[in-house]
């Protein structure tokens, strides 16, 4: 294990403050990037393809070296470095951490810090976090502050953007949650309990002019007797025994007691109605349902939405996890560590480990019975989850008061962008429909199989009569009774209802 870094980088407000006119001055951010290097160039770049953006970064001036600097890890004179770093000196961003000069007589700089440009649609901030173990050229060390990776897309894209007064992003990191919530929370609070990532958080906020509050400690512990609107969390969700070889993965806890310990904790931070949004995992145990494990975290009042991403085999997730740290699984170290790894694994009967996302709210009436769900969503989809996690809470608030009869007095129609579609096999009689599936275009691209007395019912749903006389209708049409149709169908519509698969005439939302 490498040991921590010796010392805090000095990224003081002076420095920032150049820092920030010199990348604005060369375009240096996420739409002068992408112009300076072509979209093919970017996209092979965001597949580890370097080539094509060292190519293109040649004729891109000052913004080329920058980028061949914090992006490529390039070597770069110490004249072009001057430059583009104007009116911040190399010997002032040596002194801060962010370059590390290179020869012996300083004729050349490389980046001592990933400082990167990072975009949504409404503009472009910049991330600084440590260098990966590719630009290292050796594994991280211990309080590494890890960039804004595939986990932390995944949950800015997981998150609900609806406007809230505060919010609170535990466990910041490099504090890309909390610029996202910049766009839709009033006051942000941040929290981590390493001192580096909270130091290159702060950086990260001064540089693009953003006022956060930081808070150093554990979970929720700088932060007790506090209650906020909304809560993010991208916690240290790496299963395995109670250990910590890197902070920003590692909990110290056994198996999947991170995560729990969020679940549990993070509705009494709530405000009424609140809404907290995480990344997790899971331990797939035995012959247990995973449902059955992670509802058991929840306590009383509580709405929960766990989706399930992927479940991954633990020898993979095993090998995934000491890449990505940057140690080969096949050198002794990789060998030892997987080894006890594994074991752990075996010991504890874990068959495989879920990840995903978990959407919680606290229940404004206490007396109200919450509504869990947990399922499965492993296919792919281009839509952002937050919307999705947002519109799903406005479904359950519809459903919740509606008891059998009032949905049967509910006019509903199918949205637009649900299709039912059919496969047919061959039968003695021609082609027969062996599957119809509801399949909704949009959003996480839900389906849901029926048969043909269900697709008949939907077909029906246009928003004109309500369920009660279109069952009759359906029940007269097929000869069937009224009463098993009515059974079958209030379940099927309340799943179809919060998979926004059907919705009330004149829309869901309240």
């Amino acid at each position: 294990m490498n040991s921590a870094h010796s010392a805090l980088p000095e990224l003081t407000s002076d420095v920032l403050a150049r820092l920030r006119e010199a990348f604005r001055r060369c375009g240096y951010d996420a739409d002068g990037v992408v112009s300076a290097l072509g979209g093919a160039a970017h996209a092979a770049l965001g597949r580890g393809e370097p080539l094509p953006a060292l190519h293109a970064s040649s004729d891109a001036g000052e913004l080329g070296a920058l980028i061949r600097l914090f992006l490529l890890g390039r070597k770069e004179p110490a004249t072009s470095v001057a430059a583009a770093l104007s009116p911040l000196s190399t010997d002032d961003a040596v002194a801060a951490g962010i370059l590390r000069p290179e020869g012996t007589a300083g004729e050349a700089f490389r980046a001592g810090l990933d400082i990167r440009p990072h975009g949504d649609e409404a503009g472009s901030w910049w991330v600084i976090a440590d260098l990966d173990s590719d630009h290292l050229g050796r594994p991280v060390d211990r309080e590494h502050v890890l960039g804004v990776g595939h986990a932390s897309l995944s949950l800015v894209r997981a998150t609900s953007r609806r406007p809230v007064g505060s919010l609170l992003d535990l466990g910041t990191g490099n504090g890309v949650q909390a610029l996202h919530a910049s766009r839709h929370a009033e006051r942000i609070t941040a929290t981590d309990v390493s001192p580096r990532a909270l130091a290159l958080a702060r950086a990260t906020f001064t540089l693009n002019e953003l006022d956060v509050e930081l808070l150093e400690g554990e979970w929720f512990a700088p932060v007790a007797r506090r209650t906020f609107d909304q809560i993010v969390c991208n916690p240290p969700f790496v299963v395995g025994p109670p250990r910590v070889d890197y902070t920003y993965r590692d909990s110290g806890l056994a198996g999947d007691d991170a995560s729990a310990l969020v679940v549990r904790q993070m509705p009494s931070f709530l405000t009424d109605g609140g809404v907290g949004q995480l990344l997790a995992s899971w331990l797939h145990v035995g012959d247990e349902d995973w449902s059955d494990r992670v509802t058991r975290w929840l306590p009383h009042g509580t709405d929960a939405w766990f989706v399930q991403r992927d479940v991954a085999d633990p020898a993979l997730y095993v090998g995934t996890w000491l890449r990505d740290a940057g140690i080969d699984p096949r050198s002794p170290e990789g060998l030892a560590k997987a080894e006890a790894w594994l074991e752990w694994f075996a010991s504890h009967d874990v068959r495989g480990i879920g990840f995903g996302f978990v959407t919680l709210r606290k229940n404004a009436d206490a007396d109200a019975t919450p509504t869990i769900v947990c399922e499965d969503l492993r296919q792919a989809y281009d839509d952002p989850l937050g919307g999705e996690a947002a519109a799903w809470l406005d479904r359950v608030d519809w459903l919740r008061p509606r008891d059998d009869e009032a949905l049967l007095g509910t006019a509903f129609r199918v949205p637009d962008t649900v299709v039912l579609e059919r496969i047919d096999g061959p039968s003695d009689d021609g082609w027969e429909t062996t599957v119809r599936r509801l399949h909704r275009t949009d959003g996480p691209g839900w389906q849901h199989e029926v048969d043909e007395l269900a697709s008949a019912l939907l077909a029906g749903c246009r928003g004109m009569l309500p369920l009660e006389d279109l069952l009759g209708l359906l029940a007269a049409a097929h000869g069937e009774e009224f009463h098993e149709l009515r059974e079958a169908a209030v379940p099927m519509v309340r799943e179809l209802v919060r998979h926004g698969m059907l919705e009330p005439a004149g829309g869901t939302t309240p």
